[in-house]
């Protein structure tokens, strides 16, 4: 489910919450344009970064642009370290 930042970092900390007893919150992000599958024209210039987290039940996603990453980054890092 590909969501806004803010949606994503609340779902983000949900997942952390609940296997704070335990079990494995996997979190990947890479670099994408989000270029479409074929046959679907929406493409962009501009480099993503697309980040997807999953509990093994549940995943969740999210693109943020270039020029909403530190903001991103900075609230990544808070949740991150909370759960730490």
């Amino acid at each position: 489910m590909l969501c806004e930042a803010d949606t994503f970092l609340n779902e983000l900390h949900k997942l952390f919450e609940r296997k704070k007893k335990g079990g494995t919150v996997w979190v990947t992000m890479k670099r994408t344009n989000m270029k479409p599958r074929k046959g679907r024209k929406q493409y962009t210039q501009e480099y993503q970064c697309l980040i997807r987290a999953t509990d093994g039940k549940k995943k969740i996603s999210t693109a943020v642009s270039q020029s909403e990453y530190p903001k991103f980054q900075a609230s990544y890092g808070l949740i991150l370290r909370a759960q730490m």
